[in-house]
């Protein structure tokens, strides 16, 4: 092989390592935010289970929280 093939290569080796870890950390990132979503889901179908005289909130329409503009 010749020098500028090698050099080359070891910049290819390089940017695949660098993507490697990106990889890696975007998959713990999707990892994390998915166990945020399941954690919040569970939460809101729990909340939506109890009734107010269970000390539950009392179903809210999200609309009626809106400012005027919308």
């Amino acid at each position: 092989m010749t020098d500028q093939t090698e050099t080359r290569l070891t910049e290819l080796e390089i940017k695949a390592s660098f993507t490697e870890d990106l990889l890696d950390k975007l998959d713990q990132i999707v990892t994390q935010q998915q166990d945020q979503i399941d954690r919040l889901t569970r939460e809101v179908h729990f909340l939506r289970q109890q009734t107010p005289e269970e000390g539950g909130m009392p179903q809210r329409n999200l609309r009626d929280e809106l400012p005027p503009h919308y």
